[in-house]
């Protein structure tokens, strides 16, 4: 018997805009912050480096906080939709503002304003919205392999944003008055361009009333690709308890407690910090292709390497996912592809094989595409693991390892980037040649470093069946039962 289905495939489309919005904001800080600090500000890499990890002390707290209050929120818009779009004007405003730091002002006050900027983006405005976005997966659908789709389609809308953007920035940046005013009007058009494409992804889909998301009289069986949906309720206690009674509602604490009890949750937010911190060492070939290979433009190229394969495995992910019966399986074998082809372009960078690097880049970002598209619905069933064990649920707050990992990972690996640019010597403001010990930072950094991080997920998603912990665990009850 099939699961119910709730989306058409506009919802779909619709809802993965909203990635196009979100990566306006990442996919832009992440690759072009620290070169437009250094290069065209002149501000000194690490320091900048020591003001985005004191700038993350506040990024764990203020993820569980917003997680939360998702949970807790009541509105005609629903629980996660209100704070998904008015978050991201918040968004737009400071993001222009990180791009926007006035020449005029004394060094001090260029850090400071740096500082502030960049510390209101991540750990409250992109917050609210990024969580509120990735919970709107389990609450606009029951079914499993919506869900997958939903991720697939968020994740093509989000690699072909990137793709775009790693592309046309720097060319776009001359393009529209070059040096500091460049990259201020550059902030502004992705502003404007991230406020219609969240917009559109907010009132694309409608949030499932709290009634129907705990009711059992529609549970169904397993579905047709051979594994459970992510969403089946079992009963909430051995007297038959209704499980559609109305929940207490958890405080900030017993929700982080939850949370952290779940294993589940923490092996999700470590790959999610290894991933970003894997982005941002890929972001770090802008310096690569600049110092080392002394073409610019070649950025652009890998973008493509990285971003077009990616997107092709997100096409197929839901097929995949079906064939492969279930998520663990296929995540972890392609993980396993992603690192061995990381290795050889490492192989192929000390060759000086720009052909070679390409070729493996891209099959490294084939296996790591299934994980990308799976990935919300692995955070659906890890959510479906607490409340198989406590009977609580807590799905906007389970969603803040999105948020947490993206801004931990991001903001760390740029500042681990800026420290070891600095540590290796680089020169601040527009140099054309960078000393013997910072080219061979650059070589650790964007050849290695991709490599170590894709070696750590493979272990712990090879540690990470969470469907079969759940399909355990219903067992249980069943018995007892």
């Amino acid at each position: 018997m099939e699961e119910k289905r709730y989306l058409k495939w506009y919802n779909m489309v619709g809802y993965g805009s909203g990635d196009i919005a979100g990566n306006v904001v990442y996919a832009f800080l992440s690759s072009f912050v620290m070169i437009y600090l250094t290069n065209t500000v002149g501000l000194n890499a690490g320091v900048v480096g020591t003001l985005i990890a004191v700038s993350k002390l506040f990024d764990g707290v203020t993820d569980i906080f917003f997680g939360t209050m998702i949970d807790r929120t009541k509105s005609k818009m629903g629980k996660a939709r209100p704070w998904m779009f008015y978050g991201f004007f918040g968004c737009a405003l400071t993001l222009f503002g990180v791009f926007a730091i006035p020449t005029s002002l004394g060094r001090t006050a260029q850090y400071a304003w740096f500082f502030i900027a960049y510390t209101l983006l991540n750990a409250v405005f992109y917050t609210a919205n990024n969580i509120a976005y990735s919970a709107l997966t389990t609450l606009v659908t029951k079914n499993s392999q919506e869900r997958v789709q939903m991720g697939s389609f968020r994740f093509m809308f989000s690699f072909g944003t990137a793709l775009v953007i790693q592309s046309i920035t720097v060319g776009a940046v001359d393009l529209l008055g070059g040096g500091a005013a460049g990259w201020r009007n550059v902030a502004f058009v992705y502003c404007i361009i991230g406020i219609i494409s969240n917009t559109l992804a907010v009132f694309s889909v409608k949030e499932l009333p709290e009634e129907e998301l705990m009711d059992e009289s529609d549970k169904t069986a397993e579905d047709m690709a051979g594994f459970d949906n992510v969403d089946d309720i079992i009963e909430q206690d051995m007297n038959g308890a209704k499980s559609d009674k109305k929940q207490e509602k958890l405080t900030l604490v017993q929700s982080a407690k939850l949370l952290f009890q779940n294993k589940y949750y923490v092996q999700i937010c470590v790959v999610y910090i290894l991933q970003q911190l894997y982005a941002t060492m890929i972001n770090t070939g802008i310096y690569f292709m600049t110092y080392v290979l002394r073409n610019k433009n070649l950025y652009g190229v890998f973008s493509w390497a990285v971003n077009i394969p990616l997107i092709v495995a997100l096409v197929f992910t839901p097929s995949l996912v079906a064939k492969f019966k279930g998520m663990y399986k296929l995540n972890k074998y392609s993980y396993m592809i992603a690192t061995l082809s990381r290795l050889l372009v490492a192989v192929a960078g000390y060759m000086g094989s720009v052909p070679l690097m390409l070729l493996f880049t891209a099959v490294a970002a084939l296996g790591q595409g299934p994980w990308q598209g799976d990935m919300n619905a692995v955070i659906a069933s890890c959510s479906e693991y607490t409340y198989l064990r406590s009977g609580k649920r807590i799905d906007g707050t389970m969603y803040s390892c999105t948020s947490l990992g993206v801004k931990l990972g991001g903001g760390l690996g740029t500042a681990i980037a800026g420290w070891m640019l600095s540590l290796s010597g680089f020169v601040n403001g527009d140099a054309s040649v960078q000393p013997d010990s910072c080219i061979k930072m650059m070589y650790f950094m964007f050849l290695w470093m991709p490599f170590i991080i894709d070696f750590i997920v493979t272990v712990i998603l090879s540690c990470m069946n969470v469907e079969g912990a759940n399909r355990k665990l219903k067992e249980e009850k069943n018995q007892k039962d």
